[in-house]
């Protein structure tokens, strides 16, 4: 992570750069609006990876010469071998998406299913908590 997120930062302005440019060049709006928003989401990475590197001490196993790699070994982060909510959040975004097509009712519908999927997805592994009184 020495030098990540400068690389992204870098993209950024580049990408900014280019949009300014290409906008002064009488470019079309959605080339400039592609442009910028390709600076805007490696302005996210790179602070995502900045913040990261703030909070984790910014040395990586990868970053030491001499490492070996039993040295990157352990839990990379928990992920669900059973969950079915991935299906109705993707069915339910897929379901916003064509209610822009087919009508507005439809979408409502499907933006409410998918908060409901959204929360259940999230909250999978939570236990409510029991208090004895």
């Amino acid at each position: 992570m020495k030098v990540s997120w400068q690389l992204f930062l870098g993209f950024t302005v580049f990408y900014f750069m280019m949009a300014i440019i290409y906008w002064q060049l009488g470019g079309e709006a959605v080339g400039i609006t592609a442009i910028g928003l390709s600076g805007g989401l490696a302005g996210l990475v790179g602070f995502y990876i900045w913040y990261s590197a703030k909070n984790t001490g910014g040395v990586l196993p990868e970053d030491n010469e001499e490492g070996e790699i039993a040295d990157g070994a352990g839990d990379l982060g928990f992920y669900s071998p059973h969950s079915w909510w991935p299906l109705p959040v993707a069915l339910s975004a897929c379901a916003a998406g064509l209610g822009l097509i087919i009508g507005w009712w439809l979408t409502i519908i499907a933006v409410g299913a998918l908060l409901i999927s959204i929360v259940g997805f999230v909250t999978e592994y939570e236990k409510p908590s029991i208090s004895a009184h």
